[in-house]
């Protein structure tokens, strides 16, 4: 099987590069930061007009008709320019909260007991397992919850009330279960399993293009940076930290790519998983090439790391993930060698872990 990126696919990568430069350039980053992540409805819409959050929806809906692997190339995109907002849970209320797919509503999210990002200019939230809130709904919810420190300066934090969301009691579902959810264009609150995993996969994608972003940010730094006459990239140790982040992002590419392709709940965790590695131990090797100048608010540096910190912490933790991982290989474990594998039990995704 050919997993190499088509000729659209990588167009649709280099015109989702090019237009974030364009509508989110540095000095747009920074004016975000100043203004502590307020969401710009304007670059919002730009974002609904070319088609990132009706990607996944029917043509005969008014959407792209593209699947999941072609959502990863945009969300990749997104992790690489830091762009805020909710991104994920405006992508997947396309279909079900009016305007979200055109970019005129944003659309957070709860999941599980981590606060809500976004909440105070939110139009909806997606509430996994329920009909999203909105109108006096989400007015009420929104009185509820209380401000939380964010880690993140672009993105601002609601404690969510305690019964915001009442998740059935756990379960057990099979692989085949799983597999024979409907599929992305189908999305509906009662399909909860998918769409957490769903949302884990591409917060994944932005973790790895935020990896691969902090990686080249390295690279040019240690190439242009110069102590005792020369490049700090001419030493051995600033060589072995640029290998290493590279070593990580190429991994974390192929299994969040190839989990796009397959929709597996397993190759999901694990590529979640990976690119969280990938994301958090990029941003600090980057930090540490920069040296003093890395650690200083002007520094675009600290913006990943925080970043990649929060996005670790969303939909499926590395906790959740290894739990499910070890789950599947334990299942695998016991099944006899001579006889078909059946259906093996995989746990439910909870939010955030």
């Amino acid at each position: 099987m050919d997993f190499q990126l088509s000729d659209d696919q990588r167009a649709l990568r280099s015109g989702m590069r090019d237009l974030l430069g364009a509508v989110f350039d540095r000095d747009r980053l920074r004016a975000a930061v100043e203004r502590d992540g307020a969401l710009d409805r304007s670059l919002w819409r730009e974002l609904g007009a070319a088609g990132f959050f009706a990607l996944r929806l029917p043509e005969e809906a008014g959407g792209v008709g593209l699947g999941l692997p072609e959502a990863v190339l945009l969300f990749e995109e997104a992790g690489r320019a830091l762009l805020p907002g909710p991104l994920v849970a405006t992508h997947l209320a396309a279909g079900l909260v009016k305007g979200a797919a055109e970019g005129e509503a944003v659309v957070t999210a709860v999941a599980g007991e981590l606060p809500v990002a976004h909440l105070a200019e939110a139009d909806a939230v997606l509430v996994v397992g329920a009909e999203p809130l909105a109108g006096e709904a989400l007015r009420a919810f929104a009185a509820a919850a209380r401000p939380v420190r964010s880690m993140d300066p672009l993105t601002p934090l609601h404690c969510a009330p305690a019964d915001a969301e009442r998740p059935p009691a756990a379960s057990v579902r099979t692989r085949a279960d799983a597999e024979r959810a409907p599929v992305a264009t189908e999305r509906t609150p009662a399909h909860a399993g998918r769409l957490r995993f769903e949302a884990a996969l591409l917060t994944a994608a932005e973790q790895l293009g935020s990896a691969a972003r902090t990686t080249e940010a390295a690279v040019q730094h240690a190439g242009r940076r110069e102590q005792f006459g020369s490049p700090v990239g001419a030493f051995q140790a600033v060589k072995h930290l640029c290998a290493d982040m590279l070593a990580r992002t190429e991994p974390a590419r192929a299994a969040v790519y190839a989990a796009a392709v397959t929709g597996d709940p397993v190759e999901i965790a694990a590529a979640k998983l990976l690119a969280d590695e990938a994301a958090v131990r990029n941003a600090r090797d980057c930090l540490q090439i920069h040296g003093g100048m890395g650690f200083t608010w002007e520094a675009d540096v600290h913006l990943h790391l925080k970043r990649a910190w929060l996005r670790a912490a969303s939909w499926l933790t590395g906790a959740g993930a290894e739990e499910l991982l070890a789950a599947d290989l334990g299942a695998a474990g016991r099944l006899p060698r001579s006889s078909a594998a059946p259906a093996r039990p995989v746990p439910e995704a909870g939010g955030g872990g």
